[in-house]
């Protein structure tokens, strides 16, 4: 399935030379270093992402969901999403967690990217959800998310196997607007950089509206 982009769609370009890098990588290389399992006959890589699989193509991306089970696409319906996956399988490498959470500005990086991050990240979670706590528990369960004791409302989402990020929400009142929190399994900050968690959350809460 293919996302058409518009002429001055500002993912075109990055996506296009991700796309060439993609296409210059030895799938082997990517399989271990990643742990996309690689099919060579089919020529896919094995992904599972926001709790769906697909097969993802090589060398030209193509992605199709190998099973349907009712939680939104998102790598078929956002172009952001094919963004991060593609960087992901040519830049990324498998981490494992110590069970630590961190919250952006603890990422490397995390500091230098903080306002970009409250932007589209928290300040977007908190006043899009933040005063409908069954709308952001509806759309947390439809992605699959684990329900976790946390703010008012709390969710753990898997991004990719192993990677699981925390959504916390806190209501608002007459006195305090809304709030929120975002925090990352450590093994985050050793295999991505700190802009490609920005992108993973943006995903997340647009995939929240699939």
């Amino acid at each position: 399935m293919e996302i058409t982009y518009e002429k001055d769609n500002k993912e075109r370009v990055p996506f296009e030379h991700y796309l060439a890098e993609y296409q210059k990588a030895d799938p082997a290389e990517v399989s271990a270093r990643t742990g996309a399992v690689w099919s060579g006959d089919s020529s896919e890589f094995l992904i599972t992402f926001l709790g769906v699989e697909y097969a993802i193509r090589y060398p030209d991306f193509s992605i199709r969901i190998v099973t349907e089970n009712g939680r939104p696409a998102a790598l078929t319906q956002i172009s952001a999403a094919r963004t991060l996956v593609i960087r992901f399988l040519i830049e990324c490498c498998k981490a494992g967690s110590t069970g630590k959470f961190l919250t952006y500005r603890e990422v490397p990086w995390g500091e230098v990217y903080y306002r970009q991050f409250s932007g589209r990240c928290l300040a977007r979670l908190a006043y899009s959800y933040g005063n409908r706590l069954d709308a952001f528990c509806a759309a947390m369960e439809k992605l699959g998310a684990k329900k976790i004791l946390a703010g008012d409302a709390g969710y753990e989402i898997e991004v990719f196997e192993g990677y699981f990020i925390r959504f916390q929400l806190w209501g608002g009142d007459e006195e305090f607007p809304p709030s929120s929190q975002i925090l990352f399994s450590d093994n985050f900050a050793a295999a991505f950089h700190a802009e490609d968690l920005v992108v993973a959350c943006d995903v997340i809460i647009g995939a929240m509206k699939l």
